[in-house]
């Protein structure tokens, strides 16, 4: 048999018995100490820094880690090097192409959010350019986006009513801009860009759909040539403010509003049928301003209740860097609009540039991107811009344009640009309901029905996440629904801690594997061994929980195996590969199921227990206490040296007539 240990079975933790026969059993290993701060190095290393930023200026020359550092914030001058005519007339087509999409929809996304329409061309010229400096995306381009618009108009319009003191509205306006950027910024520069993660798929999907339906319901405003309208965002106040006011409903508005809203739902169809047509769908709004002007300039229906844009500014963007209000009484709201939609901002942004960049097999750098749209967005704060990120019906049709860069958005720039110095005096009799048709067709597309059918068949709690976060949105106002989805979505990650799965797991025939009896009914129960999966780290969360579980698989297994008269339960195998960090709750805890194990002579058996639980169970003796000989590398090793004591000790008769078995040889 070999040299027995204490426990009367061969030294299997061994690789090699005294023949040099491989056992085909491992020792568990103790991982070598580290020094606290080299291990505090390496977990912030790994959390912070897991791409390894730094890796490129290693053993470089002092010139070259100079040039490489200014490529590493400034991507164009490393892509540059490598441009082409080629790209160009690729670009330049791309370019005007989101040109003709940005200006329409710039100047109505600005009035969406109470600000003055020449805002919109302002932040369609300055941050594009900033962005094609440092973006590292080739598809994103730039813009104002509309859910953006509507979150500044509510949480500032609650403090300050952009009717009566505009001007103090658009210095908010402008601050809470510099504080998304800066606080975007900040994200990037030190890698917290994993807390926009918390922003779940669930969760964007209903509060897109949710903010995209109040959006509409605003729009109803310019379709029917209402002249007051709440400032509210809930869909009872809105619908409210409509009906109360048939009176004042215009015919000529609303049947100019839903011919250009079919015109333009029109041209979206053609596209997403016939993919190359997509510049249709992305003509289709200046299409809609130019024959909407023409149309009011002719008919002279500004004068019948059709209310137009009137005078825009000629020129490019002033300074407004004078203009942000850190001395204002309304400081606080302005940092929590920066911030609140500068996560908005940076979970579409980022998600939309990695989506295209998926497509074109590259990758981008989420915290590079933080750091660009921040910059954006602190230098358009003080250039008469508003918030901007990388919208997705922009970016779509940039892609689909065929760009190969981030000229595009050069040349988007300067088509602006081109507009501000020469043509904003003929945007005049621009009709707001063409601009309103224009945001309904934009938000129609937000509403992603398909996607949220798709979530009830999958996951049940990311459909009651989705819909928490539509209702809020639309029944509440988009903060409540922000915070709901959230809010749930976190309380689904603490249950999950909280309350881990633990399952028995059984032998797959002719196999050394073994699964959940659930999910294989065919799995072979051992005689006399319990073999319990632990599904999660185990903390002060959940150490109470495991505890009193184990105790109820254990008593649920001897009660079974007393009805059917097969051997008593002798061993409890935990399963501990998805076990990643313990704390000393769960240490304690441990030490408490072991105590209750001896109680009932029973023995605990531990299984693939990773190198940092190792570590911890050595420091606090527990090993010691349990025995290292009682430590496997799989659930298959375990199995074997149970049984192998099973089938060598001589079975002895307890007081209650069950048998146990004897340690003894």
């Amino acid at each position: 048999m070999g040299n027995a240990d204490n426990y009367g079975y061969p030294s299997m933790m061994n690789n090699n018995n005294n023949n040099g026969e491989n056992t085909g059993i491992h020792r568990v290993e103790i991982p070598p100490p580290q020094p606290f701060f080299k291990s505090l190095k390496n977990t912030v290393k790994e959390t912070l820094f897991p791409d390894d930023p730094l890796k490129q200026f290693k053993n470089q020359k002092p010139l070259r880690k100079f040039i490489l550092g200014v490529q590493y914030f400034f991507p164009i001058f490393e892509w540059g090097s490598r441009y082409n005519f080629g790209f160009f007339k690729a670009d330049l087509i791309a370019g005007i192409t989101i040109a003709s999409l940005a200006i329409p929809q710039g100047i109505s996304y600005a009035k969406l959010g109470n600000l003055p329409p020449i805002l919109g061309l302002y932040s369609s010229f300055i941050p594009p350019l900033v962005y094609a400096l440092m973006g590292s995306s080739r598809d994103l381009a730039v813009g104002t986006v509309a859910v953006g618009s509507l979150l500044m108009a509510s949480m500032l319009g609650a403090e300050v009513n952009p009717a009566e003191n505009p001007t103090l509205y658009l210095h908010l306006a402008f601050t809470a801009t510099f504080f998304t950027g800066l606080f975007e910024v900040a994200l990037g520069f030190f890698r917290l860009g994993f807390i926009v993660d918390f922003l779940s798929h669930a969760t964007i999907v209903g509060f897109m759909g949710g903010a995209a339906t109040v959006v509409i319901l605003q729009q109803l405003k310019g379709i029917l040539g209402l002249e007051h309208f709440t400032h509210a965002t809930d869909v009872v106040s809105v619908l409210r403010s409509v009906f109360s006011q048939t009176h004042a409903w215009r015919w000529e508005s609303a049947v100019l509003g839903f011919c250009f809203l079919f015109y333009l739902m029109l041209a979206k169809f053609l596209s997403q049928k016939r993919p190359k047509l997509f510049w249709v769908s992305a003509m289709a709004p200046l299409t809609s301003v130019i024959l909407g002007t023409i149309l009011v300039y002719i008919t002279h229906a500004e004068k019948h209740g059709v209310a137009v844009i009137g005078e825009l500014k000629k020129g490019i963007n002033p300074l407004s860097i004078m203009d942000l209000s850190f001395g204002s009484k309304y400081m606080t709201t302005a940092i929590k609009t920066g911030i609140v939609t500068g996560v908005i901002a940076l979970a579409e942004g980022i998600a939309v540039g990695r989506s295209f960049a998926m497509f074109k097999n590259y990758h981008i750098d989420g915290n590079k991107e933080m750091i660009a749209f921040g910059m954006m967005n602190i230098v358009g704060s003080c250039t008469s811009c508003y918030l901007t990120t990388g919208p997705f019906s922009r970016s779509a049709v940039n892609f689909n344009a065929g760009c190969k860069t981030a000229v595009s958005n050069i040349v988007m720039a300067l088509a602006v640009m081109v507009t501000l110095l020469l043509l904003t005096p003929l945007f005049h009799f621009t009709p707001l309901v063409v601009l309103s048709s224009i945001i309904i067709a934009a938000m129609l597309g937000l509403i992603d029905y398909n996607a949220a059918i798709h979530l009830w068949h999958v996951d049940k709690f990311d459909f009651l996440v989705c819909m928490s976060a539509y209702i809020g949105v639309v029944f509440g106002n988009i903060e409540i629904g922000l915070v709901m989805a959230v809010g749930l979505s976190l309380l689904r990650v603490l249950l999950s801690v909280a309350r881990p799965r633990t399952l028995v797991l059984g032998n797959i025939p002719n196999s050394m594997i073994y699964r959940n009896v659930e999910q294989y009914p065919n799995t072979n129960n051992v005689p006399g061994v319990l073999i319990l999966d632990i599904g999660a780290p185990i903390f002060f969360t959940n150490s109470s929980y495991l505890r009193e579980r184990i105790s109820r698989w254990i008593d649920d297994e001897e009660d079974k195996l007393k009805s059917s008269g097969e051997t008593t339960l002798q061993y409890v195998i935990l399963d501990m590969g998805a076990v990643g960090n313990i704390d000393t709750s769960g240490i304690s805890m441990f030490e408490e199921v072991k105590k209750n194990l001896d109680r009932r002579d029973l023995k605990l058996v531990l299984a693939n227990p990773g190198a940092e639980v190792m570590k911890k169970l050595n420091k606090s003796k527990f090993i010691e206490t349990l025995g290292q000989e009682w430590m496997f590398l799989t659930v298959g090793e375990a199995v074997e040296a149970c049984n192998f004591m099973l089938h060598s000790c001589k079975p002895i008769s307890s007081e209650d007539g069950s048998q146990k078995w004897s340690n003894n040889v």
